[in-house]
């Protein structure tokens, strides 16, 4: 059986909160193949140094793109991305396009701490 692959992405003030989040459900998260933005990728790598995560660019250098493309691809199965929604961010519509590319795909897509912690409990059952 092919191991399931998840993507975690994190706007700037949500990046420790992802990094928290892995930590507290690492048994759960370590059978996935991890993608991650750079950053946020650094910081999970950071708290979960057992982990392999592969870290793509950073989102403003392109790292949302690449996620969006392993999404039309079919190369992931599920999208963790802890939006902050008090910021502005200048690469909003690469964002959005992100969010996009989950709908069309129809994969499960967690937008915060609490749709994340009901999908991990989905996954491990």
């Amino acid at each position: 059986m092919q191991k399931l692959t998840l993507a975690l992405v994190a706007h700037d003030a949500k990046k420790g909160d992802m990094a928290d989040f892995v930590a507290m459900h690492e048994d759960a998260i370590r059978p996935f193949a991890l993608f991650a933005t750079g950053t946020t990728g650094g910081r999970v790598m950071e708290r979960c140094p057992s982990l392999s995560v592969t870290r793509l660019k950073s989102g403003p250098l392109g790292g949302d793109q690449q996620i969006g493309a392993m999404i039309a691809e079919g190369r992931i199965d599920a999208l963790f991305f802890f939006v902050d929604p008090l910021s502005p961010h200048p690469h909003d519509v690469d964002v959005k396009a992100l969010m996009r590319l989950a709908l069309v795909y129809n994969i499960p897509m967690a937008l915060n701490r609490a749709t994340a912690e009901r999908l991990i409990a989905s996954f491990a059952s």
